[in-house]
């Protein structure tokens, strides 16, 4: 399987093209950056692929694109694929309603697979707690997370997925509109990824957490997709993680 990474020099995207190149049943197409990284140019573990900038011209010839990178990046190489219907998977969080329709648009053309979270385990852990919701509805939900000291001082997207998933979930069990879910956000050192739940049932607590050691579980994550995403043909249209989880 031929992958291009788009995002390759960032935390997670960094992650991937190692396990790409350490999979003799992989292939790295393309490694690609930001126009301004000082790695444009640069080959990529010595080998014959370079770092370079996504460009409207480019031909990588990759069977799936893996994104994680910016919501401006992800919706500009959409805009630079254009009508091609190229498998994508798309980690980059922190769209706008209007970036999300405008990626959802992009789905007209190719079969995209989209997760604020593509660490192993996480869709089951966000899947307990929204069962858990939808059977205590009258708990009171709060969402929580910790990640390295230079993450931005607000919430992820894992973390306001859970908010508005939980919301909702609460919301259609009562019949009528849930208080939101506050979210506390915490930074500690070099945490890669810390979620959790808690529900106040008054009398009792229930909580849910998930704690991801290293970054390679958002990587192998993003790979496990990408494979689901191009073993069997897919029509366009947007897809989520749990699509993958239920074939």
């Amino acid at each position: 399987m031929r992958i291009a990474i788009m995002g390759a020099s960032g935390r997670v995207g960094t992650r991937l093209v190692e396990l790409i190149l350490a999979n003799p049943g992989l292939e790295l197409a393309a490694a690609l950056v930001s126009p301004g990284s000082r790695l444009v140019g640069m080959p990529v573990a010595g080998g014959s692929i370079e770092y370079r900038p996504a460009e409207a011209a480019m031909k990588s010839h990759c069977d799936v694109m893996i994104d994680f990178s910016t919501p401006a990046a992800s919706l500009a190489l959409q805009a630079d694929i254009g009508a091609k219907p190229i498998p994508m998977v798309i980690g980059t969080t922190g769209f706008t309603p209007e970036e999300d329709a405008r990626l959802t648009a992009s789905c007209a053309h190719r079969p995209i697979l989209v997760s604020a979270n593509f660490a192993h385990g996480f869709e089951a852990f966000r899947l307990a707690a929204l069962d858990f919701a939808r059977r205590m509805p009258d708990a009171e939900a709060t969402v929580g997370e910790i990640y390295h000291a230079r993450k931005k001082a607000e919430p992820s997207g894992t973390s306001r997925l859970l908010a508005r998933q939980l919301f909702e979930a609460r919301s259609r069990a009562m019949g009528f509109a849930a208080p939101e879910p506050s979210i506390t956000v915490h930074r500690e050192g070099d945490t890669v990824g810390v979620n959790e739940v808690r529900f106040d049932l008054g009398s009792a607590e229930a909580s849910f957490t998930y704690r991801v050691h290293t970054l390679a579980a958002y990587a192998e994550g993003a790979l496990a997709a990408a494979r689901w995403l191009v073993s069997t043909p897919r029509p366009a249209g947007r897809y989520s993680l749990a699509d993958s989880l239920n074939d």
